[in-house]
């Protein structure tokens, strides 16, 4: 049977490739499969994450990566999978995955939704977590694959970091005068 593992992978992380590994023990083909998600701006494109993912699953031969822009239900009934393959670290994420597989349930009766509950170890992990660590400096290597790690690192050495303003730096008007703390104030 073929699975389709869906996400934007924006970056892939070591809570992902768990993902992947444990369902490529439980189905024929796990293609993992790139979307676009139109409420996010990706840190790399769509190509940069295939070629990522590619190079992290290169240990695994019944993975196959795509990308689609459109319903993954679609590409599913296309591929011919039977199954959505996604992966559950908290309760929150339930609720929302429920939500989509009934969803998915009312557009197409052949294809299944399997939710894997994520590794202990990585119950907390995130792509959006990922990079804003990297976003101010902190270390991803234990998080993502090492290639990924390299990546993430190339990217944000060409962005500077953004920090919170100081308060001489916070704008004031006359309407909104900048208030600085008693302990602050000079005697």
């Amino acid at each position: 049977m073929i699975a389709v593992y869906p996400g934007s992978f924006d970056p892939i992380t070591l809570g992902h490739l768990d993902i992947i590994e444990r369902g490529c023990q439980l189905f024929d083909q796990v293609i993992v499969l790139v979307s676009t998600n139109p409420n996010k701006t990706p840190l790399f494109s769509a190509q940069k994450r295939i070629e990522q993912i590619c190079l992290t699953t290169r240990h695994l031969p019944n993975v196959e990566v795509d990308s689609f822009d459109g319903l993954t239900v679609t590409y599913a009934k296309m591929r011919k999978a039977g199954v959505l393959l996604r992966g559950l670290r908290v309760l929150s994420d339930f609720e929302k995955e429920l939500q989509m597989a009934h969803t998915n349930k009312t557009l197409s009766d052949d294809v299944e939704t399997v939710f894997l509950a994520t590794s202990n170890e990585y119950s907390f992990l995130s792509s959006s977590l990922v990079k804003e660590i990297a976003r101010f400096g902190g270390p991803v290597d234990h998080l993502v694959p090492q290639p990924v790690a390299l990546d993430i690192h190339r990217c944000y050495a060409k962005t500077p970091t953004v920090l919170a303003p100081t308060v001489a730096e916070v704008p004031h008007t006359p309407e909104s005068p900048l208030e600085v703390p008693t302990e602050m104030q000079p005697e």
